[in-house]
C-alpha cells in the first residue's frame, strides 16, 4: 500500500515536533488525504503484518454498540484495555462505571445518539410539535420550567447507521446520507473522544456503487491508521452488501496526521520494505446480499461476526510492534 508509506514519508519530511496529552512527543502535519478504489483491492498495509481480525472485532463492536473493553474482548480486539483500565484521567472520572468500562464511545454514539427535544407546549405549535415528536418514536420524560416557561422534555436514542441505511434504500440520491460520533455533551463521560467521527456515504446510482468518505481528526499513523482504514473499508463493503451495492471509492481524510516518537523505528523499518499487491476482502454468503435477494434485512448490522469477514491473497512483511500512547 504506497499511499500509507508516502504519507508517512510526508509527515517525516514535512511534520514538526507536538507535545500532547500523553507524554509521548508526536511528529504532525496538519491535513492528508488517501483515496482507494476498492475494486481494485482492500486497502491492507503490507509492509508489516495487519492486525485483522483484531480490527474487525473492533468495527463489530463498533456495530453492536459496546461500550466495554469486555465486550470487545469477546470479540478478538484488545485495544480498548488500557484506556478503559490504564489511563489514569480516566479512572477517576466520576462517569467510569466499572472495570472495563469505556463510557459511550464511538458505537453507542452511532446506534444509540442520546436526542432530546424541549417544546414549550403554551406557544402556538407546541402541541402539534409534541404530536410530531411523539410519532416519531421520542418519548416524554419529564419537563422543566425555565425562563418562567414550562417546557416539556422529550427523548430519543438515535441509530444513526441504521439511518443511513435505510437512507441509502429509500433516497440513494440525497447527500445527507452520514453519521458522527463527536456528542459535545457525552465527551467527558468518555475514556477516549472519538478520532474517527464522521462518515458520509454517497451513491452512484448509474453504476449501482457505494463509496465512503471519512474524517478523521486525529490519527496515529503507525498504529491507528492501518486499523481504520481496515474497519472504514469493511464498513463500506457491509453497508454495500446490505444495500445492493457495490463499494467503490473509499476517501480517507485526517486532521492532524502525526507520528510517535517511539514509533519512528516501525516506521522507518517498513520505508524501506516494498509493498505487496493488495488482497481482497471476502464477506460470508451467511450475510444477505441485497443485489441478489431483493430482501432488505437491515438487522444484519448488529448479527455480523467476526468471522464473516476474511481476507484472501493476503501477503505480508514480518511482524513489527510498537507501545500504542493512552
Amino acid at each position: 500500500m504506497k499511499q500509507y508509506l508516502q504519507l508517512v514519508q510526508n509527515i517525516l519530511d514535512q511534520g514538526s515536533w507536538q507535545s500532547n496529552r500523553t507524554g509521548i512527543r508526536t511528529l504532525s502535519m496538519p491535513g492528508a488525504m488517501l483515496k482507494f478504489d476498492l475494486q481494485q483491492g482492500f486497502p491492507a498495509v503490507t509492509t508489516k503484518k495487519l492486525a485483522f481480525k483484531s480490527a474487525i472485532g473492533e468495527m463489530v463492536g463498533f456495530l453492536r454498540a459496546a461500550r466495554s473493553a469486555a465486550d470487545f474482548r469477546a470479540l478478538g480486539c484488545k485495544v480498548w484495555d488500557q484506556n478503559a483500565n490504564e489511563n489514569q484521567a480516566w479512572l477517576a472520572n466520576p462517569y467510569r462505571l466499572e472495570a472495563d468500562d469505556l463510557g459511550p464511545v464511538y458505537g453507542v454514539q452511532w446506534r444509540q445518539w442520546p436526542a432530546y427535544k424541549l417544546i414549550d407546549q403554551a406557544q402556538p405549535q407546541g402541541a402539534a410539535q409534541v404530536a410530531d415528536a411523539l410519532a416519531k418514536g421520542y418519548t416524554q420524560i419529564g419537563e422543566v420550567a425555565e425562563d418562567g416557561k414550562r417546557q416539556i422534555v422529550l427523548y430519543k436514542a438515535i441509530d444513526q447507521l441504521r439511518q443511513c441505511l435505510d437512507t441509502i434504500m429509500t433516497d440513494p440520491g440525497s447527500r445527507r446520507i452520514l453519521f458522527h460520533g463527536w456528542n459535545w455533551a457525552q465527551l467527558e463521560e468518555m475514556a477516549l473522544p472519538p478520532c474517527h467521527l464522521l462518515y458520509q456515504f454517497l451513491v452512484d446510482q448509474s453504476k449501482r456503487e457505494i463509496s465512503l468518505c471519512l474524517y478523521i481528526r486525529s490519527n496515529d499513523v503507525g498504529l491507528g491508521t492501518p486499523f481504520n482504514l481496515t474497519e472504514g473499508a469493511a464498513l463500506l463493503h457491509l453497508m454495500g452488501r446490505l444495500s445492493g451495492y457495490t463499494p467503490r471509492w473509499f476517501t480517507y481524510f485526517i486532521g492532524d496526521a502525526h507520528i510517535y516518537e517511539n514509533h519512528l523505528d516501525m516506521l522507518q523499518e517498513q520505508l524501506k520494505r516494498e509493498p505487496f499487491e493488495s488482497p481482497k476482502l471476502v464477506l460470508s454468503d451467511r450475510i444477505p446480499d441485497y443485489a441478489v435477494t431483493g430482501q432488505y434485512e437491515p438487522e444484519w448490522l448488529e448479527k455480523v461476526e467476526p468471522s464473516d469477514f476474511w481476507l484472501e491473497g493476503y501477503q505480508h512483511h514480518a511482524p513489527l510492534t510498537a507501545p500504542m500512547a493512552v
